[in-house]
């Protein structure tokens, strides 16, 4: 028989390449979350049942007892919207967590869990390459409420000796992702309006959404009684302005940016992460920052928008 995986949040934009990465290595797949999807379209990302749900104990028994893995993708994917929602945030991001791990304490035990956290859980750091072992100053409520799941998940490996893995994920960008600066900025180049908040010279770890899935499926395998957490990047940071020339250019538009100068204050001016823990996995990036901006493009032209 196939081992089973259970993919939260399913319908979203890593939720959904983290299926296909799954199917394309042989499991049966089965999503969860929120989106009106066809079974014809939920099977092109790979995915072999899809329930359009809240992630609830009383769903995850119904769907779920004894699937080998859950990827727990589902939640608020947004540092903006948690400033403006902060308790709808709270919800989709601690509570269905909890769920979660309530779900595999009491149904489900021998279940591995791989949880999808955020480089918002260093927030203000003094240090230029942040390690895992890195002080934690979350600055926005994203930050805060990832950091909350971070420690329940660490207590619920030394209280109940569930199996977990985490994994900070710094900025993951691709194809289908219709938010954040790349899409804004294609967005800007239609709109020829091509203000920016910052300075440009905001430093960001960038990784491609593909390379992102495969470090999902390869976790597996290190998902034990030990609770670990790695940093999921490149290893390179890009300025804004860089990845702005690149989209420019790509784009093939002689319009340029502009930056207003201002800094918010809920996100922290410099990213870069320590990979040197994840190296280990000898997982190779297969998408060059360049090569992933030109095929965002070309996605972005031809999506109705």
């Amino acid at each position: 028989m196939k081992q089973m995986v259970l993919v939260t949040g399913a319908y979203g934009f890593i939720g959904r390449y983290v299926a296909k990465e799954y199917h394309e290595n042989g499991y049966y797949v089965i999503g969860m979350g929120h989106g009106n999807w066809s079974s014809t379209d939920a099977n092109l990302w790979g995915i072999d049942e899809f329930y359009n749900c809240d992630i609830s104990i009383e769903n995850l028994v119904k769907y779920a007892i004894d699937v080998d893995v859950i990827v727990h993708c589902a939640g608020s994917g947004s540092v903006g919207f948690s400033v403006e929602n902060p308790l709808q945030d709270f919800e989709r991001t601690v509570r269905t967590t909890y769920f979660v791990l309530e779900f595999i304490r009491k149904y489900s035990h021998n279940t591995k869990l791989i949880y999808s956290s955020s480089a918002a859980v260093y927030g203000i750091s003094d240090k230029v390459l942040l390690e895992e072992c890195s002080d934690l100053n979350p600055i926005s409520p994203y930050g805060f409420h990832k950091k909350i799941v971070e420690d329940l998940c660490r207590m619920y490996v030394e209280q109940y000796s569930i199996k977990i893995v985490v994994l900070r994920l710094f900025s993951v960008y691709g194809n289908e992702l219709k938010k954040q600066l790349l899409w804004d900025a294609c967005k800007k180049i239609v709109g020829k309006n091509n203000l920016f908040y910052g300075t440009g010279k905001e430093k960001r770890d960038w990784i491609h959404v593909v390379d992102v899935a495969r470090y999902f499926f390869v976790a597996t395998q290190y998902v034990n009684e030990k609770f670990e957490i790695y940093n999921v990047a490149s290893g390179h940071s890009t300025t804004v302005e860089d990845m702005l020339e690149i989209l420019y250019f790509a784009y093939g538009t002689n319009q340029r940016p502009v930056f207003n100068g201002q800094v918010n204050s809920g996100n922290p001016m410099h990213y870069l992460a320590d990979v040197n823990k994840i190296q280990d996995w000898n997982v190779k990036n297969k998408i060059h920052l360049s090569q992933g901006i030109k095929e965002y493009v070309r996605w972005f032209k031809n999506e109705e928008h």
